[in-house]
């Protein structure tokens, strides 16, 4: 995997190449936003670290720039704010994760390859299969352990949607949006009482989630 790395501190800069050259992956490392944003549009890198505090152009402005351009390519943002704020703005604007600094070589190893996971394509007529829990996408039904779960309409539009973006955290506004439309993405009562009503189908022990998981403040992850 080639990853282009967007960070002008060079303490943390080297950090992550050493830990990413250590396992085999191309590095290539620039200091300035406009300049990294010239690179990763250029289509030589699977995946983009951006930091979001950068001279000249912030991490957000090419972040924005990217997704406006129609960049596909997962970017996982490192971050030294750990207000919730900046991480919802961060997913919001198009990011595929985030990670607070300081961070070790392992959790950022992990999220790259989640990232990549997720970057693949996917066939229409998925089937996702998760602990006994399978899903078919394309002929709506569910099973747990070989017994059929029966859906309402709502849940299984929150367990689709939680699949098409599996991996990812989805944000309260979003799965308001997505489900609900643009007018109920302050009622997050909504969510809390629906996804009980789902864990209670899908999850083996409801009371501790192991599928789907609550990114505190935020939103919602499917775990793969």
């Amino acid at each position: 995997m080639k990853v282009l790395v967007i960070e002008d501190d060079p303490t943390v800069g080297n950090f992550v190449r050493r830990g990413l050259e250590e396992q085999r992956w191309g590095v290539q490392l620039v200091a300035d936003g406009e300049e990294g944003e010239r690179l990763a549009t250029s289509d030589a890198y699977d995946v983009v670290i951006l930091d979001m505090r950068l001279p000249g152009k912030s991490g957000m402005d090419v972040l924005n720039a990217l997704r406006a351009r129609g960049f596909e390519r997962p970017v996982l943002v490192l971050t030294a704010q750990d207000a919730l704020d900046a991480k919802v703005n961060a997913l919001r604007a198009g990011a595929d994760d985030y990670v607070t600094k300081p961070f070790s070589t392992a959790e950022l190893l992990a999220r790259l390859r989640a990232a990549q996971r997720r970057a693949q394509p996917r066939e229409e007529t998925s089937v996702f299969m998760h602990e006994g829990l399978v899903v078919d996408l394309t002929a709506r039904t569910v099973t747990r352990d070989g017994a059929e779960v029966k859906l309402t309409g709502t849940e299984w539009a929150l367990l689709a949607l939680l699949i098409r973006h599996a991996g990812r955290v989805i944000t309260h506004r979003q799965i308001l949006r997505e489900i609900w439309g643009p007018n109920a993405e302050e009622h997050r009562e909504y969510l809390r009482v629906y996804f009980t009503h789902l864990r209670k189908k899908v999850e083996p022990i409801p009371a501790k989630p192991r599928l789907i998981v609550n990114e505190p403040g935020i939103g919602y992850r499917l775990k793969v």
